[in-house]
C-alpha cells in the first residue's frame, strides 16, 4: 500500500467508452478509488452493487468513485450495462496503475503462486494526496469503511 499523506499517482485510463479519465480531472475533489480482480465475477459485482448502493451517500460527501481493474473497455461497458453502474469504471490493460497503486501483487491459493489484483481501496483528498488507504478488503464491508472515513458522524 501506498502510505497515507503521500502524492497519488497520476493516470488516465479509458472508461467503458474508450474516454481517457485523468485523476487530475477531479482536483479539488475527493475520489474513492477501489481496485478489483474481474468485471461480472461474484465478488467484485457484490461489491460494485454496494458502492452503486451508496453512490448518494458518496457525492453528499464531495466524493467521486472509480472503479479500476485490467479489464478491457468492452467488458466495463457490458459490467456496466448489466449492473446499471452510476459511477465510473477504467481499464487497465497494462497494469501501470495497478502496480503505481501496488494492488498488482503474488497470490498464493491452494498453494499455487499467481499474480493479481489484491482488492483494495483508496480516498484520495481534494489535494491529490491519499487520505486513507485499505488492502485486502472484503466486498461486503469496503464500501461501509470508506463512508465512515468520508462521514464519520453519520452512522455507517
Amino acid at each position: 500500500m501506498l502510505p497515507v499523506g503521500s502524492v497519488a499517482p497520476a493516470f488516465t485510463l479509458p472508461d467503458k467508452d474508450g474516454k481517457p479519465v485523468s485523476l487530475k480531472d477531479f482536483a479539488g475533489r475527493k475520489v474513492v478509488l477501489y481496485f478489483y480482480s474481474r468485471d461480472l465475477t461474484p465478488g467484485c459485482t457484490r461489491q460494485a452493487l454496494a458502492f452503486k448502493a451508496a453512490v448518494k451517500d458518496f457525492a453528499a460527501a464531495g466524493a467521486a468513485i472509480i472503479g479500476i481493474s485490467k479489464d478491457s473497455v468492452a467488458s466495463h461497458a457490458k459490467f456496466a450495462a448489466k449492473e446499471e453502474l452510476p459511477f465510473l469504471l477504467l481499464s487497465d490493460t497494462e497494469k501501470t496503475v495497478l502496480q503505481a497503486y501496488e494492488v498488482w501483487q503474488e497470490k498464493k491459493l491452494y498453494g499455487k503462486v499467481s499474480f493479481g489484483v489484491v482488492r483494495s481501496v483508496y480516498i484520495i483528498d481534494e489535494e491529490g494526496k491519499i487520505a486513507a488507504a485499505w488492502t485486502k478488503v472484503k466486498p461486503e464491508t469496503s464500501v461501509s469503511t470508506a463512508l465512515a472515513f468520508l462521514c464519520p458522524c453519520s452512522g455507517n
